[in-house]
C-alpha cells in the first residue's frame, strides 16, 4: 500500500521561508518521479516541482523557479520542498505526489498524499 505523508505546513509572513516534507512508503522509489502540487481555494490543483528519485534531476513551475527547491533523502525515503521568499499567492494546500508525469501541458500523478496547508500572510 502506497503511503505519502506530508508534514511541515503552517503560517508564515510574506518574504519568509517554510519547508515541507513527505515520507514515502509502499513503493520502489527508484522507479518513480516524486513531486509537489498545490491547490489554492477555488483553483485547480497545479504542478509545483518534480524530482527523479534515481538521478535527482529537478524541474519547477515558472511561478516558483528560483524560490523553491525540491530535494530528496534516499535513506529516509523522504522528499522536501524548501520554500523561500514566500508570497501570499503561494497560499495553498500542498500535496506530495509519486509517479509524476506530464502529458502535453498537463501534469498528473499516480499517488497523492493528504496535503498540508501553507498560508502566507501579507
Amino acid at each position: 500500500q502506497v503511503q505519502l505523508v506530508e508534514s511541515g505546513g503552517g503560517l508564515v509572513q510574506a518574504g519568509g521561508s517554510l519547508k515541507v516534507s513527505c515520507a514515502a512508503s509502499g513503493l520502489t522509489l527508484s522507479d518513480y518521479a516524486m513531486g509537489w502540487f498545490r491547490q489554492a481555494p477555488g483553483k485547480e490543483r497545479e504542478f509545483v516541482a518534480r524530482i527523479y528519485w534515481r538521478s535527482g534531476n529537478t524541474f519547477y513551475a515558472d511561478s516558483v523557479k528560483g524560490r523553491f527547491t525540491i530535494s530528496r533523502d534516499n535513506a529516509k525515503n523522504t522528499i522536501y520542498l524548501q520554500m523561500n521568499s514566500l508570497k501570499p499567492e503561494d497560499t495553498a494546500v500542498y500535496y506530495c505526489a509519486s509517479g509524476v508525469k506530464k502529458s502535453g501541458s498537463r501534469w498528473y500523478s499516480d499517488y497523492w498524499g493528504q496535503g498540508t496547508q501553507v498560508t502566507v500572510s501579507s
